[in-house]
């Protein structure tokens, strides 16, 4: 058994022996070590020679650097048949073009790489203004840059312009800083998002000039001073544009992006049925996540149809008006004759305006130039015998075409009125309201035989001497009281004369906490609110949602609630704006252009972090042109 036992040979110092010194360990010497020589021989390997000291053995298919103790044909060999077996055998050759190609791709590495922290930032200013100002990438290395240089060498001196051509503008070079500054952008939007957990969405879907189905998604959230809205994506969809798959391009990006559908307030669209759909619609598929969110349809597309309503009188001499137009303006000789008909008798105006159908509403200003031109007009159909000159020896028709330039130019304002950044739907009902209640003012006046409301008409029935009106005020009378019940059928929600929201828009109106729908806590709150005359000054020298966010620490509940209702979008008014855009930047020159990183950029007025990107994208570069390099030589 002792043989299994551990025993303890060590001996007590009691001082009265002396102990042996420990055996010091050998030093390393360095100058025993054997340095191999590269020999002639290797490159036949695929190995050619480093320029350091010791000399290494460098792989001219992948850059792998073998030691110098390494450096020996068996290593060599087995690096070759493991790693490049395909290239076994390959005559010496082959092995000098690779290393000729290796060398040179070197030194392109080590440009790329001494590139200064200066010229890559101008690059990314200039990407980023070339997207903004929606244009080709190849115009920054067409013409800004050799603008740059030409203006260097005329205002300066060379030096100057060789130190500008060291800025990186290639087409390629632009698409991925254009990217790096869109996903900045996304990213920050995101980032704010996450912050407020409350947001409310605008969307819309359409066909760009190759065809593709492009979906534009907007939100509105809130920072700490005001409401902020920004394009939150835009994709095209590969496949169908049903609500499933429009639902799937916004969910993977609300999962990758980490943003909660619980967050979520509202969602602005058209009333396709891809969208509004009871059962597949994208609003089904969002209230399955969640059930709270809800839908508004876009004021802009309800208001345009109802306009559209007239009788058969005004129908007709729209028609007809529309006719004439389009027999001047079609034909390239009809216009240059009834432009110098113009000219000879000195009018202010020169040309008619096209009409299209497309743009319902701007008939107001194509109408308005008919008839400031009506007698040019009626003198050249004159001269050209056609049938339409009776139209304006025709007193009563004459005045339909003043009426309907009249009531088309009210459309027409009420639609602009409409648009804009920054709408809600609050303020947009409230103008819709108005223009109804303007419509029953004026059939008030109608019905008294009165058309001092509409300019144009009045104008020209003093002009014409016209003593009896009843006819064209009949006329009128159908035409507001029909439009009037369109408007009141398409905005039934206006007419119910909802209060409960009157505080919000202006919290110190008298009486108002009379129908302000709250509970008797925050009632009591709106009253000290409504009685602070500090809070009143200021209310008048911010907007609405400033005011609310700045008394959010003081009115939490109160100022909550006002968010709610100020945050939801009123129209899709950005995702037109975002469409026009889109069709300046993808044209049929450029109908292979991925426009969604451009369209990001052109419509977005955040400012993009370029510290931030300049710090990622250094490194990043020259990795991404190392891992091509080294792609390129392994699989040859």
């Amino acid at each position: 058994m002792d043989r299994f036992l551990i025993r303890n040979n060590k001996k007590p110092n009691d001082g009265t022996q002396n102990s042996e010194p420990a055996p010091k360990k050998k030093k390393y010497d360095e100058s025993s070590v054997k340095v191999r020589r590269y020999l002639s021989e290797y490159p036949g390997l695929g190995f050619s020679a480093t320029k350091s000291d010791p000399v290494n053995a460098q792989c001219v298919l992948c850059g792998q650097v073998l030691a110098n103790s390494s450096m020996k044909p068996a290593h060599m060999n087995r690096h070759l048949s493991t790693v490049h077996p395909s290239h076994v055998g390959k005559p010496i050759e082959f092995f000098k073009r690779k290393q000729e190609a290796f060398a040179s791709n070197c030194l392109e590495i080590a440009k790329v790489a001494s590139v200064s922290s200066k010229a890559l930032r101008a690059s990314y200013a200039v990407s980023y203004l070339v997207a903004k100002q929606k244009k080709p990438h190849t115009i920054a290395e067409c013409l800004i840059l050799p603008a740059l240089v030409k203006v260097s060498e005329i205002m300066f001196d060379t030096k100057t312009a060789t130190a500008l051509q060291s800025i990186p503008v290639s087409n390629n070079t632009i698409s991925r800083r254009i990217e790096d500054i869109a996903s900045d952008i996304v990213m920050q939007v995101i980032e704010q998002i996450k912050l407020t957990k409350m947001f409310a969405l605008q969307l819309d879907e359409s066909t760009d000039v190759s065809g593709e189905a492009q979906v534009i998604v907007f939100v509105r959230y809130q920072d700490c001073s005001d409401i902020r809205e920004n394009i939150l994506f835009c994709q095209n969809l590969q496949s169908r544009t049903t609500g499933e798959e429009l639902f799937k391009v916004i969910d993977k990006f609300f999962a990758e992006g980490g943003i909660l559908w619980d967050w979520c307030l509202s969602v602005c669209s058209d009333g396709a049925a891809a969208l509004t759909g009871k059962n597949n619609g994208l609003m089904a598929w969002i209230r399955k996540k969640n059930p709270k969110v809800k839908w508004l349809h876009c004021i802009i597309h309800r208001q345009a149809p109802a306009s559209k309503r007239m009788n058969t009188h005004l129908h007709e001499t729209l028609n007809e008006a529309v006719k004439v137009i389009n027999f001047i303006k079609a034909r390239p000789l009809n216009s240059r004759m009834f432009k110098l008909l113009c000219q000879e008798m000195g009018s202010e105006h020169q040309h008619l305006l096209l009409h299209t159908d497309v743009r319902w509403l701007s008939r107001g200003k194509i109408l308005n130039r008919l008839f400031e031109l009506r007698q040019e007009v009626h003198m050249f159909l004159l001269e050209q015998k056609s049938a339409f000159s009776s139209l304006f020896e025709n007193q009563d028709w004459v005045c339909r075409l003043a009426y309907l330039a009249d009531i088309f130019d009210k459309l027409n304002d009420l639609n602009l009125s409409m648009q804009g950044f920054r709408t809600d739907e609050l303020s947009l009902n409230s103008k819709m309201c108005a223009f109804i209640k303007k419509l029953e003012f004026w059939l008030k006046k109608v019905q008294r035989n009165s058309v001092s409301v509409f300019p144009t008409l009045d104008k020209f029935a003093d002009d014409s001497e016209i003593d009896n009106l009843n006819t064209i005020c009949d006329c009128i009378r159908e035409h507001l009281t029909k439009l009037r019940d369109e408007l009141v059928s398409y905005f039934p929600s206006i007419m119910n004369q909802d209060r409960t929201q009157d505080w919000i828009q202006n919290p110190f109106v008298e009486d108002v906490t009379s129908s302000s729908g709250l509970s008797d806590k925050l009632t009591e709150n709106l009253i000290e609110l409504a009685s602070d005359r500090a809070l009143e000054l200021k209310f008048q020298n911010v907007t609405v949602s400033q005011f609310w966010l700045e008394v959010k620490g003081e009115y939490k509940e109160l100022s909550e609630i006002a968010m709610s209702a100020l945050l939801p979008f009123g129209s899709t008014y950005l995702c037109e704006v975002s469409f026009l855009a889109m069709s300046l930047i993808k044209t049929k020159h450029r109908n292979r252009l991925s426009v969604q990183n451009d369209l990001i950029i052109a419509v977005s007025d955040i400012e993009p972090r370029f510290d931030n990107i300049l710090a990622k994208s250094s490194l990043k570069f020259l990795i991404d042109f190392v891992r091509t390099f080294k792609h390129r030589h392994i699989g040859q």
